[in-house]
């Protein structure tokens, strides 16, 4: 661990790799460029955390020009077509806004990355699943899923989806136990946790068909769906083992020199950030 600074610096952040040691963002990169697929997970409302994936978008669009994809949780399958639209400035910012179904926090952490693959003509993926058919899954399993048209299977992964409940981050989401729903609903953990794995399953499946040889895939999603290189991770690898993916997680701590222990080995890379940094919402 990096114990270097001095009481005096106040580093707004720190990178470590998977072991726990300190690393520079010039030699992050460097490992970030080699990358088939890189799935950066982030921590929804931390602004810090939004600015950075804003500059490694930025340091890799140098090094790989054209040969830099884009995609992200954050915007849904079926939004394709409005995107797209967006990108080739065949609709206003405005317009995109009302028919996408954007974040709350969109205007502040996610358009940035979207104007900038606009204006440098980058594809931009939206991989995630409707949020409708994850909501069935959630009430009915992923049987659910059977009852959709052959159109709207198109914005989801292939069916039947493989899910392994064993894996720590689902097995950690099942001890977390059901819940209940509208209209006194109760939703079984179990479809909770299946619900989890659609969206993983989805994302995955989205970026390896707009995945082409010897570019990088840059991919913004929770720290959730790759930490521990389980969710979006084991979906790629069961697809395509031969891949080299590299993984990032964000986490808070309260003295960003000493990372808790039980982050080394949650992703090839660590970005820590103070506790006290502020929200985005």
């Amino acid at each position: 661990m990096n114990s270097s600074f001095i009481k005096s610096d106040k580093p707004a952040y720190l990178l470590y790799d998977k072991d726990l040691k300190a690393i520079s963002y010039e030699n992050m990169l460097k490992e970030l460029t080699q990358a088939d697929i890189l799935l950066f997970g982030e921590l929804h409302d931390n602004s810090l955390n939004h600015w950075l994936e804003l500059q490694v978008t930025k340091d890799l669009f140098q090094a790989k020009k054209d040969k830099l994809i884009l995609g992200a949780e954050m915007f849904e399958a079926d939004n394709q077509t409005v995107v797209d639209e967006y990108l080739k400035s065949f609709i206003t910012a405005k317009q995109f806004e009302t028919e996408a179904k954007v974040w709350q926090n969109y205007q502040t952490d996610y358009k940035p990355l979207l104007d900038f693959a606009q204006q440098n003509k980058l594809k931009f993926v939206a991989t995630n699943i409707p949020r409708r058919y994850a909501s069935m899954v959630s009430k009915g399993g992923l049987e659910a899923l059977n009852q959709l048209s052959d159109d709207a299977k198109k914005n989801i992964a292939p069916l039947p989806i493989e899910a392994d409940l064993t894996l720590p981050a689902y097995a950690e989401m099942m001890k977390m136990g059901g819940m209940h729903g509208s209209g006194g609903m109760t939703i079984s953990a179990e479809n909770i946790t299946k619900a989890q794995v659609i969206k993983d399953a989805t994302m995955a499946n989205f970026i390896l068909k707009n995945y082409e040889m010897e570019h990088t895939f840059l991919h913004y999603n929770g720290s959730y769906h790759s930490n521990n290189f389980e969710g979006i991770v084991w979906h790629l690898k069961k697809k395509s083992p031969k891949l080299k993916i590299v993984t990032i997680n964000t986490i808070q701590a309260q003295d960003i020199t000493q990372p808790a222990e039980k982050e080394k080995n949650t992703a090839n890379f660590i970005f820590v950030i103070p506790d006290d940094m502020t929200k985005s919402y």
